[in-house]
């Protein structure tokens, strides 16, 4: 078993479980890791709550990819916060039975993370089970986390990200009525509504795969706040599917990003805009080889 939150199951995360896979498999017993929903600061210091970059159910999906067996996902709460280091294993042993242990070497639970190493250590003799500490995983001489992705993504460096996440980053959701303003320039576009408090990469224009009805198309996406037109208070992720024509509202639509072509801009007038759109995806089809 191992604890945590998870969150984008990165390539970090992925040492973690491939050891945790490989030897419970090697043991004959299943692979289990506990998740909490939501994010623990998101209860503990609601103001420094991270953006995330998966859902519970996206997170339960990659995990089972990698080969966990059981996804637990525990719901977080004040109660839980509360409970020391002891008290949960406890629990957990009781309603687990688990025999080995996987943290990471910066890994602590329990109330005021009283749950360290060493204590942990303490605990796994007194209760019988083997701690197995996972040492970091390191590019480019940094240690890879969520917080360092969501900085990435937050720069509009998604490649850099991928490389962190060991896959492109995706958002996804349903694909809603928007204005229809690039129907009226000849550059229809699919506005997705993105659910909950999810990491978006900073305002601009991205090359994108797009995954919607089970098909995979090329795309280009701009994330903002339509500065040429209205300048809206909340930013739009809107998809230009290239070679597309067919009607996608209502559909959920996955997001994989790319690359970043350029940050988002006010342009003088739209026909500005709709040269600079074209150049965009004319850069994104060459980046595409397509």
């Amino acid at each position: 078993m191992t604890v945590g939150s998870f969150d984008g199951v990165h390539r970090g995360h992925q040492a973690i479980l491939k050891k945790l896979i490989s030897g419970a498999h090697a043991a004959g017993v299943p692979a289990v890791v506990l998740t909490f929903d939501p994010h623990p600061v998101a209860v503990l210091r609601p103001d420094k709550a991270p953006p995330c970059l998966t859902s519970p159910e996206e997170r339960a999906a990659l995990l089972g990819a990698l080969g966990v067996d059981v996804v637990v996902t525990h719901p977080f709460d004040r109660q839980v916060a509360q409970q020391s280091a002891r008290e949960f294993l406890e629990r957990l042993k009781t309603h687990l039975g688990f025999s080995r242990f996987w943290v990471g070497y910066d890994f602590a639970m329990g109330r005021n993370r009283e749950g360290d190493i060493p204590a942990l250590q303490r605990l796994g003799e007194e209760m019988g089970f083997q701690l197995q500490i996972i040492e970091p995983v390191e590019v480019d001489g940094r240690v890879i986390s969520s917080t360092r992705i969501r900085t990435l993504l937050a720069e509009g460096r998604v490649d850099e990200a991928n490389e962190l996440l060991g896959r492109p980053y995706r958002l996804g959701g349903p694909v809603v009525e928007g204005a229809r303003r690039g129907h009226t320039i000849g550059i229809p576009t699919a506005n997705l509504k993105i659910e909950g408090r999810r990491a978006l990469p900073a305002h601009g224009v991205y090359v994108c795969h797009a995954h919607v009805n089970g098909h995979t198309w090329n795309a280009v996406t701009n994330i903002g706040v339509r500065p040429t037109f209205d300048q809206a208070e909340t930013p739009f992720v809107e998809t230009h599917l290239l070679d597309f024509s067919a009607d996608v509202y209502g559909k959920t639509m996955q997001l994989d990003f790319i690359t970043r072509l350029r940050e988002e801009r006010k342009f003088p007038h739209v026909d500005a805009l709709i040269e600079q759109i074209r150049t965009d995806i004319k850069q994104a089809r060459e980046i595409l080889a397509i």
